[in-house]
Parts: C-alpha cells; sequence; structure tokens
C-alpha cells in the first residue's frame, strides 16, 4: 500500500511533497480529524542505516512523544506500518523557516527579535529542565506559523542526559550539528557539556536575527576557530544594535564554558525584559528586505556538518529530507567594526547593572 492509501485510511489526504531522501520523505497533509493541515515525515525503515534505526529514531520518537510546548513542534501522531514505514505527523510550518523569513525581509528589529528568541529561550528552558538536549540549533530547524511565532524542530540529534552515580551529567561524545552553529568546544573535538552547547547555537541565532548575516565565516574551520576563541564578536555598524543586546550575545558566544550562559540567565538578561507593550508586527523591521551587504551573496551548497567522533550519526542529508540545498547566510567580513573599546567597556561592565537568577544545573 502506497503512503497515500495509509495515510488516507488514517483520516489524512495527502498534499505536496516539502522534502525528500534516501530513506525519509516530508509531506504535506490535511487531516480529517483536526481540520486542518499538518506535516507528516515517512521513514523507510528498510532503506535507513542500522545506527539511525538503533540510536537516533528511537531517541527522536521518545522525545518528540514526551514534549509539549508552546514554542516546540506539536506531534499528533506516530504509526508504524507493517512493511516497516514510520509515519510521524507533526505540526506545519505554514511560513517556512528562520532562515527563510531574514533571507526574505532582512535582520529584524530588535523588539521584533527579543519576542521571537524569548520564545526559542523558553522552549530550550523547557527542554533543559526535562534532562532533554537538542544539539542541532539552527535557524533553518525554526518554523514560522501562521502569526510568526517559533517553533522548534527537528529533534534528530537530540538526547536526554545521562547521569553517573553521583547525579553529574555525563559528557557528550557525540559531535554533530552544523559547523557555523557549534560551540568551540565541539569544534576541537573535546567531549562537552551538551546544554552549554545549545547555549552557543543560541548566540548565533540570535546574532543572525539582529544581524542578517552570520557571526563567524565556516568556510575556514580553522581561522574561525581561532576568533571564536578569542572571543572576538563583530557586529555591523549599519544595524545600530543597542548594548543591551550585543552584552547578550556576547556572553552566549562565550568560549570559556564555565562563563557561558545558562538559559535562565539568558531569559533573565536585561535586554529580554524590555516591556512588550510597544512589540511591532513580526512583518516590522529596521529596513524593509535590508539585509547586510553579505546576505545576498548566498551559498547555494549545504552547511557544513562536523564529522561524528565518538558516536556516529545519519546522513543529515537525507535525514533533514529537504528538497534542495539551502542557501546559507555569509559572515560579516571584518572590515565592518567590532564594538569599539569605550563600548565593549560598556558592554563589559552591565554585568554589574544586571540582577540574575544563579542556578546550579546538573551539568556543572
Amino acid at each position: 500500500m502506497d503512503d497515500a492509501a495509509v495515510l488516507k485510511k488514517r483520516g489524512y489526504i495527502v498534499g505536496e511533497n516539502l522534502g525528500e531522501g534516501s530513506y525519509a520523505k516530508v509531506k504535506s497533509a490535511y487531516s480529517d480529524r483536526l481540520k486542518f493541515d499538518v506535516a507528516v515525515k515517512i521513514i523507510d525503515r528498510k532503506k535507513a542505516p542500522r545506527d539511525f534505526l538503533e540510536r537516533f529514531l528511537p531517541r527522536e520518537i521518545e522525545i518528540l512523544a514526551k514534549v509539549n510546548h508552546c514554542s516546540v513542534v506539536k506531534t499528533y501522531e506516530i504509526f508504524e506500518t507493517s512493511d516497516g514505514k514510520v509515519y510521524i505527523v507533526m505540526e506545519l510550518g505554514t511560513k517556512g523557516d528562520l532562515l527563510e523569513f531574514i533571507k526574505s525581509k532582512g535582520a529584524l528589529a530588535e523588539d521584533v527579535a527579543r519576542n521571537m528568541f524569548r520564545q526559542l529561550s523558553s522552549a530550550i528552558k523547557y527542554c533543559h529542565d526535562l534532562d532533554i538536549v537538542h544539539r542541532d540549533l539552527k535557524c533553518e530547524n525554526l518554523l514560522l506559523d501562521k502569526d510568526f511565532n517559533i517553533k522548534l524542530s527537528d529533534f534528530g540529534f537530540s538526547r536526554r542526559l545521562t547521569r553517573d552515580e553521583n547525579g553529574k551529567v555525563i559528557l557528550s561524545k557525540t559531535f554533530c550539528g552544523s559547523a557555523a552553529y557549534a560551540a568551540p568546544e565541539v569544534l576541537q573535538g573535546i567531549p562537552y557539556q551538551p546544554k552549554i552547547y545549545d547555549i552557543w547555537s543560541l548566540g548565533v541565532i540570535l546574532y543572525i536575527m539582529v544581524c542578517g548575516s552570520m557571526p563567524y565565516d565556516d568556510s575556514n574551520i580553522r581561522k574561525m576557530l581561532k576568533i571564536q576563541k578569542e572571543h572576538r564578536v563583530h557586529f555591523p555598524k549599519s544595524k545600530n544594535l543597542t548594548v543591551e543586546c550585543k552584552d547578550l550575545i556576547y556572553r552566549m558566544l562565550q568560549p570559556d564554558v564555565a562563563r557561558r550562559l545558562h538559559v535562565d540567565e539568558i531569559l533573565n538578561h536585561i535586554w529580554m525584559q524590555t516591556p512588550k507593550s510597544r512589540v511591532p508586527s513580526a512583518t516590522s523591521f529596521v529596513k524593509e528586505g535590508e539585509c547586510s551587504r553579505n546576505l545576498g551573496k548566498l551559498k547555494s551548497e549545504h552547511k557544513q556538518e562536523i564529522e561524528p567522533l565518538g558516536e556516529s550519526k545519519p546522513d543529515r542529508a537525507d535525514y533533514k529530507t529537504e528538497s534542495k540545498a539551502v542557501p546559507r547566510l555569509e559572515a560579516v567580513p571584518e572590515a565592518e567594526d567590532a564594538v569599539p573599546e569605550e563600548e565593549q567597556a560598556e558592554v563589559n561592565d552591565l554585568t554589574d547593572e544586571m540582577q540574575r537568577t544563579v542556578i546550579t544545573n546538573g551539568d556543572d
């Protein structure tokens, strides 16, 4: 029985193909029961790699069945047929993903970015409180609903934390994700705290939101790693970002894992506390359609992905089931100024004006 017939028996009318790989595909469908469109991921066990079937797929299914948060893509149903096909029925991101949105509209105004980033941070806090880590946070995995609300998706690299007999988190040895969003410790192949890894990726995402470009050029990993380890973050002068916004990004992109922010500290940061009373609609931007000049020079190839060391990983080009290679944003060139010395001093002193909630995480 083909996919359309299987889904029809379950009350779904199949629509367009959203993406396809060698062993998985995603289709849109209309649900008779829910009365709206959904996305259906279809995985063929007969074609999938053994490691994916034994390790990554069970984790994803378990976590999708567990999570329930307004900023996480909803999973409505998971079922399997006798011929070895797994069907995962999920919420459909009707407005596409965040990368497409920023490529189309340009850098977001800080009020818009704050609203979206608060939703994302809330979703990550929810996951981290459950000891669930994502490990593949990037703009392509942030879907937008009809009201441009963030919906965290793609838990293919996610997992639950494991702890030793003393309750201490066991460091992760799965080096996964996209290089442009990966923390320095991951790029160096050092066993890492998964929650802290997620925080670095959040910093990259917020930078992209407010700058419309990548913070680092991942075409040269060695050079990128050197810049990251020196804690150098360059902001486009044309964006006129507030000191508070730069401060939050700077502290998330902290190469010292002991000093990198935790998710509670992000949510309590001064930039996140600005009143919502004047938040514009999601279609209001600094300048309609404006991007950094690098945004127009998009590459058609896939992002570099980190080679797995320790645990193996699935073929993400297939597993992601994208219908085409997603162009990537370019990094801001170093010709654009970094934070001036006097402003950087203000950024560094800003901590004294904050009241942060000090937390003790199991992975400290």
